[in-house]
Parts: C-alpha cells; structure tokens; sequence
C-alpha cells in the first residue's frame, strides 16, 4: 500500500469486499439459475471498480523536472492546463494575480502537493454546488478549499503571497487537506486530495513568469509550471 494514498484504502478494501460477497452469494445460490448470474455480474462490477480504485488513488513518488534554485512553482495537481490570465482575485489574494486552472480527469493522479515553500496563511472552505469542474463558474460555485500562502523564500523577499484552491467536480464530494493553518510546508510535500475528479486554481503574483500553456499537460510534484 505504499503507493496507494491512505485516504482510498477504506474505500479498496470495502469494494473488495463487496465483490467477495457477491461471488459467495453466487456460489451458494448455484441452483437457482436466474439469480446466481445477476450474483455474478454484480461481482465482476465491484471487481473492476476495486480495480479501478487501486488505480485512481494511487500516489506515485515524484521529483521536480528541473534543479530548483528558489522561486520555482511546480505543479500542484496532475491534469490539463484550461487556463492562464491576469484576473482580479477578491476571495483569496485581494488583488491582481496570474490564475491558472488545472482539470483533473477521473484517470489522473489526484494526490495534490504543494507548489512553493512557505508558510500557511489562511484556509478558507466553502460548501458549495458540484458543477463539472471544467467549467469557469466551478471556480466560484462549486465546494472549494483555498490555502493562502506566504512564501518565505526568493521572488519578494518573503512578501509574496499565492493562494492554490481544491475545487470539487461533477463527481467529487469529498475535498482532503491535511495541512492547517500555521503549518510551514516544503514545495513537492503532500497536502491533500480531491475524490473522483475535480479542479486546482492557483493565484500567484504579476511578476509569475509561466513555461505552461492552455492545453499542456502537468504532474503535480514533477512539472515546473513558472518562476516567481
């Protein structure tokens, strides 16, 4: 299980569990012909989704692309890049800031890891709607949880601040963060999760110059989206 993000084991071991029960009723209800099949079937479903929960939550070890020489922002989720613009942050930052939106897909890695060293700020969480995250208003809607972080090395001198936000899906009902306020964290290191699909906005400041694009492809712990 090392590999497997603890917070999907209770969930593997009980669709493993299903599936064995289905398969015994099957086997003891072997005369009746009608039923033992529907039996059968119904293992074979929770097998492949035990299957596809190994999958889902797995958490592989990763390392950044690039040396780091301070001021680095790695991605902090696996996904799609949908989109990278200058906005006007009024929940988190209160300011202008670079936003850049990563979609999650059910077959990626969902294990989120933090972008940058620093200091947690503040965690705001909202209990919202569950919109297909791939929408601009799951931004704003959707159930969130966004962490305000103070970075405490290079850019500005231990002034800059970023915020990075867990944003439900369509799917998703249950956001994990497993970081609290005051907690000093290191770029790269676990933080939480999202289940079954979802989103991960980041607000970081103007002077945030960006390798990535809409469209490209990153790995939460791996790529280096930016240099602030």
């Amino acid at each position: 299980m090392k590999y497997i993000a603890k917070e999907g084991i209770k969930i593997i071991i009980t669709v493993l569990l299903f599936s064995i029960f289905f398969l015994f009723l099957y086997f003891f209800y072997a005369k009746y012909i009608h039923i033992k099949y529907i039996f059968l079937f119904l293992s074979f479903l929770s097998f492949l989704f035990f299957l596809f929960s190994i999958y889902f939550f797995r958490d592989p070890e990763r390392k950044p692309d690039d040396i780091l020489s301070g001021g680095e922002v790695i991605s902090p989720a696996d996904g799609r890049v949908i989109f990278v613009q200058k906005v006007f942050d009024d929940r988190f930052l209160k300011s202008e800031a670079i936003k850049v939106s990563i979609f999650m897909s059910l077959f990626n890695v969902h294990v989120n890891r933090v972008p940058i060293d620093g200091k947690v700020e503040k965690i705001i969480y909202n209990k919202g709607k569950f919109f297909s995250a791939n929408l601009d208003k799951a931004s704003i809607e959707n159930e969130f949880n966004g962490i305000i972080l103070k970075l405490e090395s290079a850019g500005g001198g231990g002034n800059e601040r970023i915020a990075f936000v867990q944003i439900a899906g369509l799917i998703a009902r249950r956001i994990v963060c497993k970081i609290k306020e005051g907690d000093k964290v290191l770029s790269g290191s676990r933080f939480g999760l999202i289940k079954f699909g979802s989103r991960l906005d980041i607000y970081l400041p103007l002077n945030f110059k960006q390798n990535i694009k809409i469209g490209d492809s990153v790995f939460s712990g791996k790529t280096v989206i930016g240099k602030i």
